[in-house]
């Protein structure tokens, strides 16, 4: 598969799954698709609370 053809599969995914805009897809790094699609499937361990505070703290943007 191209580099075309999956993004575009991807994108269709952020669009369907997350309700991304092409603009949220592209500005996206790959981590965070990962991350969001993750969560969307509720398999990934989330964060507690303190942990989003701290980070919230850390990275205040």
């Amino acid at each position: 598969m191209t580099f075309g053809e999956s993004a575009a599969r991807l994108s269709g995914a952020a669009a369907m799954v997350l309700g991304w805009r092409p603009t949220e897809f592209w500005e996206a790094t790959p981590a965070e698709l990962a991350i969001a699609l993750n969560l969307w499937g509720a398999q990934a361990d989330t964060p507690d609370l303190a942990t989003i505070e701290e980070l919230k703290r850390r990275f205040p943007d």
